[in-house]
């Protein structure tokens, strides 16, 4: 573990676990780098170098008032890279994570990257508009700003119901996961938490995503309540070139925590890690 100092002056953390190729992953929305803990150990495990940060404004990097917007943070994501010289890494992205990738890859390019994985991500585009009917409605987002900035220890109590889809019949979310959940949640600034809202909803990637030029692998359960997977993966594989998308049936926005889903995830990530 270490941390390092962006050019604006923002202290990151990250983790660094094993050695190898490089395996990067970026956390979603509230969350933080121990979210990938399980995917860390398994890809550390079988020889690869797994890196991890928490983003600006969560966990245990620094919570500026400045720059908690999607290009500052593909940027932060371009400067861990150029500091520990990672070299033919592979993306893992997940939610807000996966936007955070797409927008790396269209502004920095491909020159330190060889494959990509978006999990249950945001891109192309959460809100609704006229151009994008698939999407949620703004009160969508609205709600979550509110409840960020009222009681956000309930609200995110509430919101792991749905993350990790234990409001379904049969779920094996377990309320251990969900606690998890709320724990790396309350580490995220409020000011951070509520910036990233309209970063991770009103983003377009659209352009993004047409710059890729890597084997990419895009998975997503079609019962994710918080990233609708027809406004999100579905569009994202037609734009991506060549890419590959997986869909799980049933499976929730937390999926790589969650049962038998976790299991498919793991065997997915390291077949195409070494294909």
């Amino acid at each position: 573990m270490g941390t390092f100092t962006t050019t604006d002056g923002t202290e990151i953390f990250y983790k660094d676990w094993g050695t190898g190729r490089p395996v990067v992953f970026s956390h979603g929305w509230p969350l933080n780098a121990d979210v990938w803990d399980d995917q860390m150990h398994l890809v550390a495990a079988h020889g690869y170098r797994a890196v991890a940060h928490d983003r600006r404004g969560h966990g245990r990097s620094g919570q500026p008032w400045q720059g908690n917007d999607m290009d500052t943070y593909a940027d932060d994501l371009a400067q861990l890279m150029e500091a520990l010289d990672l070299r033919e890494a592979v993306l893992v992205g997940h939610s807000t994570g996966g936007g955070e990738v797409t927008r790396y890859i269209g502004r920095h390019g491909t020159g330190r990257v060889a494959k990509a994985v978006l999990l249950g991500a945001v891109p192309p585009l959460m809100l609704k508009t006229e151009a994008n009917p698939e999407g949620l409605p703004r009160e969508v987002f609205d709600g979550i700003r509110a409840g960020v900035a009222g009681d956000r220890s309930q609200f995110y109590q509430d919101l792991s119901e749905m993350f990790y889809g234990a409001n379904r019949p049969g779920s094996a979310a377990s309320q251990g996961i969900r606690d998890a959940f709320w724990m790396w949640s309350m580490q995220v600034g409020l000011k951070g938490a509520f910036d990233c809202v309209k970063e991770f909803s009103e983003t377009d990637f659209t352009e993004d995503l047409k710059r890729f030029d890597i084997p990419t692998l895009i998975i997503h359960g079609d019962d994710d309540q918080i990233v609708p997977f027809v406004a999100s993966g579905k569009k994202s594989a037609k734009l991506v070139p060549n890419a590959t998308l997986k869909i799980y049936p049933g499976a929730p926005h937390g999926l790589s925590a969650v049962g038998s889903y976790k299991d498919d995830f793991h065997a997915d990530l390291l077949a195409f890690l070494q294909s």
